[in-house]
């Protein structure tokens, strides 16, 4: 069990915020870290079988489902120091040939993002809500792997 405080859990609610006001936008900030140090994942996104477009739909609602994803890991974490994810989730990212460096690519990229969203408000409390949510996220998505 992990203990995840309510202010962690208001940090990244809160930034989760500011990163979807400018959805478009952070997803390619997203989705280019990604690309710049695992350029083979193109293949496991449809959507970016022509590279980061800004004006591909699929591009940003992956984005947010993941950074949801992520906000929603908060939330159980804070309500029961756990994050429980669907099967579904592990069995796609088995079925994609998901790597664990390939999960720090993501959160790498993840960090990236958010801290380029929230701009001046970025600090060693914020990255670390969001690290543990992502791990945490991580952890239950490679269980349903096995």
């Amino acid at each position: 069990m992990v203990t995840f405080t309510e202010k962690q859990e208001a940090l990244v609610n809160s930034s989760f915020d500011v990163f979807k006001a400018n959805l478009p936008q952070n997803s390619v900030v997203f989705f280019n870290s990604i690309l710049e140090k695992e350029p083979a994942a193109k293949n496991m996104f449809s959507f970016l079988a022509n590279g980061v477009d800004p004006n591909n739909p699929k591009l940003a609602a992956h984005a947010e489902k993941l950074f949801g994803l992520v906000r929603d890991s908060a939330g159980q974490l804070r309500a029961k120091g756990i994050v429980v994810a669907g099967t579904s989730l592990g069995s796609v990212h088995s079925q994609k040939g998901v790597t664990d460096p390939q999960f720090a690519v993501v959160k790498e990229a993840l960090l990236k993002t958010i801290k380029a969203a929230v701009g001046d408000k970025w600090n060693e409390e914020l990255s670390n809500a969001w690290e543990v949510a992502y791990d945490e996220m991580a952890g239950a998505i490679k269980k349903g792997m096995a």
